[in-house]
């Protein structure tokens, strides 16, 4: 079980994490920057295991790594929204960041609400309703697994 992070339609990734602090050196000096702009908390209170309940074109903008590997970085157990905008839906599953299309949960969430998620069934569950998700194929859920495509390769 994990908390929602509930964000609208066209979340870009400067949104996600600002390009000003793409100066940092590593991602955890920019992960308490998330969100900064649309949730000022957010890097504060989510939690490892919490969730990103979001609409259309989830990750739109630039191809910045940055942006899928700072919502990891604080443990953000998966991304679930109606789309994404194709290079942060690959950056993500690169990085080891769940990355699950289900078309009717956002409009049947509100922030706050916990959530269950079963990657390997696609099916997300709030309030003991049941919501059919996108299942990723096997060989994507098994670089999730790995860590990452990087560690997916080393192995």
């Amino acid at each position: 079980m994990g908390k929602i992070f509930k964000f609208h339609n066209d979340v870009d990734t400067d949104q996600i994490i600002a390009s000003q602090y793409l100066l940092y050196p590593t991602i955890d000096e920019m992960k308490s920057h998330a969100f900064e702009s649309l949730n000022s908390d957010f890097a504060s209170t989510v939690k490892p295991g919490d969730f990103v309940v979001a609409c259309e074109n989830f990750g739109c903008g630039s191809s910045r790594e940055q942006a899928p590997a700072v919502l990891k970085a604080l443990g953000v157990k998966a991304v679930v929204a109606k789309s994404f905008a194709r290079i942060f839906y690959r950056n993500s599953i690169n990085i080891g960041l769940p990355v699950i299309v289900c078309k009717d949960l956002y409009d049947a969430v509100e922030d706050g609400q916990e959530m269950e998620l079963s990657l390997t069934d696609g099916i997300a569950k709030v309030n003991g309703k049941e919501y059919t998700c996108t299942k990723l194929p096997e060989y994507m859920q098994q670089i999730l697994d790995q860590g990452g495509l990087i560690a997916s390769l080393n192995k």
